[in-house]
């Protein structure tokens, strides 16, 4: 069975993500990664402090031999601030991927539909390769595949939230609808919220907080990338119908009565 997993053009063999946010030490962060195993890696830019060459910043401590640096919009409330932090990103040679995230909601952290459109076609038209960060819309997804955008990435449910997949039918509908590979991206609290997301057919899931907050973050990293695995393989493999009524597992035609 051919189950690659390919994103603009690039093949990649863990269908797991996992963010650099939050992690309470940088040897937390640095141990989960290894133990997810994972290739992508999302690093929020501006969050980054560049003007103090005399600290380390959370740069120097990711193997970029080892992992590719998927650079995070997070914290811009305007296409414009994405924008012009993606260009940021290019200049300094890190990456010409971005997760793009415009989220002026303070509070609840949502994404901004109009935002993100507009930024990914701003983005997509100089040559970035664009995953987005949406609210569960298929018709906004559908947009953002239209201008080229490389993935889409729904929320599960708002951001650090652990809530889970909480709705997923719109979700469903994404994935029903895509051309390009759906990553479900936040709110997911336990490996068993990736495996679901895996079992109704995402092709990836992007964690952050539930590793880097949990109570030992590298353990809960091994234990996400294998609810992804097994969410992928059930999905592949074809659950059965749900049923109101009981059905033997046994025939019972030759029984003895």
């Amino acid at each position: 069975m051919d189950d690659r997993l390919v994103i603009a053009g690039k093949e990649l063999r863990s269908r797991l993500m996992l963010g650099t946010g939050k992690y309470r030490t940088m040897d937390d962060m640095v141990a989960s990664l290894a133990a997810a195993d994972v290739e992508l890696v999302t690093v929020a830019l501006r969050r980054i402090d560049l003007d103090d060459k005399s600290q380390k910043n959370i740069l120097d401590f990711i193997d970029t031999s080892r992992y590719q640096i998927l650079t995070n919009t997070g914290g811009c409330q305007t296409a414009e601030e994405a924008v012009r932090v993606a260009r940021l990103a290019r200049a300094m040679g890190l990456s010409d991927w971005i997760k793009l995230e415009v989220i002026p909601d303070l509070k609840y952290l949502l994404p901004d539909p109009v935002g993100t459109l507009e930024a990914a076609r701003t983005l997509v038209a100089e040559g970035f390769t664009v995953l987005p960060y949406i609210n569960h819309d298929p018709q906004l997804a559908r947009r953002l595949e239209e201008v080229g955008c490389a993935t889409l990435m729904p929320l599960a449910a708002p951001i650090g939230s652990g809530q889970g997949l909480i709705s997923f039918e719109q979700i469903k509908i994404i994935i029903e609808q895509a051309h390009v590979p759906v990553v479900v991206d936040a709110g997911l609290g336990a490996p068993s919220d990736a495996s679901l997301a895996m079992e109704i057919g995402a092709d990836m899931c992007l964690l952050n907080s539930a590793v880097a907050l949990a109570e030992n973050p590298p353990l809960m990293a091994e234990a996400m990338a294998e609810g992804v695995r097994a969410g992928r393989k059930a999905f592949l493999a074809g659950r059965i119908p749900k049923k109101a009524y009981a059905t033997a597992s046994s025939p019972l035609e030759g029984v003895l009565r």
